[in-house]
């Protein structure tokens, strides 16, 4: 052995052996991690050949177009149920959305509250309201047309209330 490096190390005490066995495990180890690295690069290039591929042989081209017209087909359905949202939400401005109901005993002689005045009010307080007056001859019922909350013809304490329930809203019983 005449390298100067090696007879440097020798007058400390260091044996060229061990210094060669350390650098063998080293770049043994650096193989193992070459070796594992190349077998990770290749997957991830077999998952990208399988991905520009596509399934069953199936162009990118064909995967992404799909997919456009998949995205086209959302949107016009988008549009279209935006549509139909609108015309029902237009719809509820005319549909009775409020009631008011109170029942009672229209003649003395009969018990159970049978009789009743309900009154059925779209958001703008329209509508109608209806009174059922129950007796053992019969029931009678009458319709007076309710517009913005009030109505033309006069109306019984308890078509009041039921009026009055329906513009707050609520069920009650006299």
């Amino acid at each position: 052995m005449n390298s100067p490096i090696l007879e440097y190390l020798a007058s400390y005490g260091i044996d060229p052996a061990y210094i060669i066995i350390g650098l063998l495990v080293v770049m043994l180890i650096l193989i193992i991690l070459y070796i594992r690295t190349l077998c990770k690069i290749k997957k991830l290039y077999r998952k990208y050949d399988r991905f520009m591929r596509g399934k069953d042989m199936e162009s990118m081209e064909d995967t992404i177009m799909s997919q456009f017209d998949r995205l086209e087909k959302l949107e016009a359905s988008d549009e279209e149920n935006k549509k139909q949202m609108e015309q029902i939400v237009e719809n509820l401005q005319s549909v009775y959305q409020k009631t008011g109901l109170v029942k009672y005993d229209a003649f003395r002689e009969m018990n159970g509250k049978l009789s009743y005045s309900l009154a059925l009010l779209d958001k703008e307080n329209n509508g109608i309201l209806i009174n059922s007056m129950y007796s053992r001859e019969g029931c009678y019922s009458y319709v007076k047309e309710i517009i913005k909350g009030e109505s033309y013809i006069n109306l019984s304490e308890e078509e009041e209330e039921a009026l009055k329930l329906a513009v707050n809203g609520g069920i009650a019983e006299k």
